[in-house]
């Protein structure tokens, strides 16, 4: 019989899958959380064999975020992750938390009565996953978004500064923001961002290539510019294509 931890933080809907869940006869809720961070502390105390997770929880953390740091404790504890929410953060985390074993990921919608988590909490014990395909669609989704993204390719600093550039602050006013006392600063980290988006070499004069700086962050995607001035966009195939802001 698998001992199962349950996190949710719908009171009601936590007490219906305990009910459901042990009516079973086939696992023992060995505890019950509402938040990331309590789940945590309960399998620091007494590991479970499965745990079941909302991803929209309580506390801090998400369901997400509380998984890989259960999981650095106890690598590939098995866990089965439901939610509802269609969120492009939760797939993001998702993808980048590296996941690969042990776990199941499905809409609650689809897969919340017990007689159907049962076999996704013994896959998940067994060392299986399974990902719901609409779920595996969005995560797949939410990638193909960032590797487009112009901003991915930037330090945290550079992504502030783009920001504020596309907003149409001056270099003296995003080093008062950032709270920089020389704007040399900005007009060093500007080149930066220049570089990785290719403006250098194909806008020589600073205002065209941070006007085509603020452009990009506008249409969250690269864009290429021609001889003649005119910005185009690759699309998912690899063509550019002629970008219009409309």
């Amino acid at each position: 019989m698998l001992s199962l931890l349950i996190i949710e933080d719908n009171e009601k809907l936590r007490a219906a899958l305990v009910r459901g869940l042990e009516a079973l006869n086939q696992v023992t809720v060995s505890g019950t959380h509402d938040t990331g961070e309590s789940a945590l502390n309960a399998c620091l105390a007494h590991p479970p064999d499965v745990v079941l997770m909302d991803v929209q929880l309580a506390g801090e953390m998400n369901g997400i975020e509380a998984a890989v740091a259960i999981r650095r404790e106890f690598p590939r504890l098995p866990i089965v992750f439901y939610s509802i929410q269609d969120d492009d953060a939760y797939y993001r985390d998702f993808r980048n938390a590296g996941i690969l074993s042990h776990y199941a990921y499905v809409r609650k919608s689809n897969y919340l009565l017990p007689n159907m988590i049962l076999p996704l909490l013994r896959d998940a014990a067994a060392g299986r996953s399974f990902i719901d395909p609409d779920i595996e669609s969005r995560v797949a989704e939410v990638r193909l978004q960032d590797e487009n993204d112009p901003l991915a390719v930037l330090e945290p600093n550079e992504r502030e500064v783009a920001e504020m550039l596309a907003a149409g602050m001056t270099n003296q006013q995003i080093a008062a923001q950032m709270g920089f006392r020389d704007k040399r600063t900005i007009s060093r980290v500007n080149g930066q961002i220049y570089a990785a988006w290719g403006l250098k070499d194909s806008a020589t004069d600073e205002k065209v290539a941070r006007t085509r700086a603020a452009l990009i962050v506008t249409a969250r995607r690269f864009l290429q510019w021609d001889e003649g001035g005119h910005p185009h966009v690759l699309d998912e195939h690899g063509n550019w294509h002629l970008w219009s802001p409309s």
